[in-house]
């Protein structure tokens, strides 16, 4: 049975995960620069294959990230259609997760198009 805790969780973790995507998606174009900036400067192609993983490895996460938030969202969801299907639909904890999946909603549309 869905708790109001556990909506406060649940909450938090797609928060969290927002949050790491967007870091994920930060580091991707600051390696991706940083790539761009070594092959220019004609740098040491020994340095430039170590980079150019690290950018890859950038890259991998951001598909990782976006699926544990579309789980978590769906997790969100449910949560709180069992909560409002008890009775309970007023309060900080209800503004903030309907806010969050509102957020990852519109996320998730923008990178559709």
């Amino acid at each position: 049975m869905a708790t109001v805790r556990n909506l406060k969780i649940k909450t938090s973790t797609c928060k969290r995960i927002l949050k790491e995507l967007h870091s994920y998606e930060k580091e991707v174009e600051r390696e991706a620069a940083k790539t761009a900036d070594m092959k220019e400067k004609g740098a040491d192609p020994y340095d430039l294959k170590q980079q150019e993983n690290v950018l890859a490895e950038s890259r991998m996460m951001v598909p990782d990230c976006r699926k544990r938030l579309e789980a978590a969202l769906e997790d969100l969801k449910g949560t709180l259609v069992e909560l409002e299907e008890t009775g309970e639909k007023e309060g900080p904890e209800f503004e903030e997760a309907r806010n969050i999946i509102a957020d990852v909603e519109k996320l998730f549309e923008s990178s559709e198009v």
